[in-house]
C-alpha cells in the first residue's frame, strides 16, 4: 500500500520542508490543486527535480481543456494527473489518450460520485485508476462513512486511491477496501512533527 503525501494550502518552502522530513515514509508526492493555483507548474518541476524517484502527482482536477492541462502536468514532470468524474466523456477521453501518449497515469477523482451508473460509464471509457475522495468541505459536514470506501467493490480491476481526512487512528475505515494508495494531507502537514506523524501512518498502513 503506497502512501501519497498531499501538499495543499502550504507555502512553497513548507512543501519542500515537509517532504524532506517525511521522504523515508512516503511513496507518492501530490502537489495539491491549491498549491498549483498558487505557484503553477514551477513547483511541479522543482519537486520532480529534487525527488526524481518519487511518484509525483499533479492534482489538476481537470474538467475542461483536458488535453492542454494534461500536457502541462506531464511536461512539468508529473507522473500522475487527475480528472474529475463529472467532466464530459470527451474531456476524460482526452486525458486518458494523453496519458497513454506520455506513458503516464490518470486518476479520475470521484468527488461526490456515488452512483454505479457513472462508475460503469467511466469503466467503459477505459478508466482504470480512481480516487475515492471525501472533499474538505464535505468533511466539515460529517459527510462520508466507512461504506463510501467500498464504492468500488464491483471494479476490482481498478487501481484505487483513498482520501478524506485520513490519519493513523482512522485508517481502519479503509481496511476492507484495501486501496492501492492512501492519501494523507493534514495529518502530516499540520502536525508539529511531520516525520513522526508520517512514521506512525506508515506503521499503521503496513498493519492493514
Amino acid at each position: 500500500m503506497n502512501i501519497q503525501l498531499a501538499l495543499d494550502r502550504l507555502a512553497w518552502d513548507d512543501c519542500f520542508n515537509v517532504v524532506h522530513q517525511t521522504e523515508s515514509y512516503i511513496d507518492w508526492i501530490e502537489i495539491g490543486t491549491g498549491v498549483i493555483k498558487e505557484y503553477g507548474m514551477d513547483i511541479v518541476r522543482q519537486m520532480k527535480q529534487e525527488y526524481p524517484d518519487k511518484m509525483l502527482v499533479a492534482d489538476m482536477k481537470t474538467c475542461d481543456a483536458a488535453r492542454a492541462e494534461t500536457i502541462q502536468a506531464f511536461e512539468a514532470g508529473a507522473d500522475v494527473t487527475t480528472v474529475m468524474a463529472f467532466a464530459s466523456d470527451a474531456s476524460i477521453q482526452a486525458v486518458l489518450e494523453t496519458a497513454e501518449e506520455y506513458g503516464k497515469k490518470a486518476f479520475v477523482d470521484l468527488l461526490n460520485v456515488q452512483e454505479n451508473r457513472r462508475l460503469e460509464e467511466l469503466d467503459k471509457l477505459g478508466i482504470r485508476s480512481a480516487s475515492l475522495h471525501i472533499g474538505k468541505d464535505m468533511q466539515q459536514t460529517g459527510a462520508g462513512d466507512n461504506n463510501y470506501y467500498k464504492l468500488l467493490e464491483a471494479f476490482p480491476h481498478w487501481e484505487v486511491s483513498a482520501a478524506g481526512g485520513l490519519k493513523a487512528e482512522t485508517l481502519y475505515k479503509i481496511k476492507d477496501a484495501r486501496p492501492d494508495v492512501i492519501i494523507i494531507g493534514g495529518a502530516i502537514t499540520k502536525s508539529v512533527n511531520p516525520r513522526q506523524a508520517a512514521e506512525q501512518i506508515r506503521l499503521e498502513a503496513d498493519r492493514l
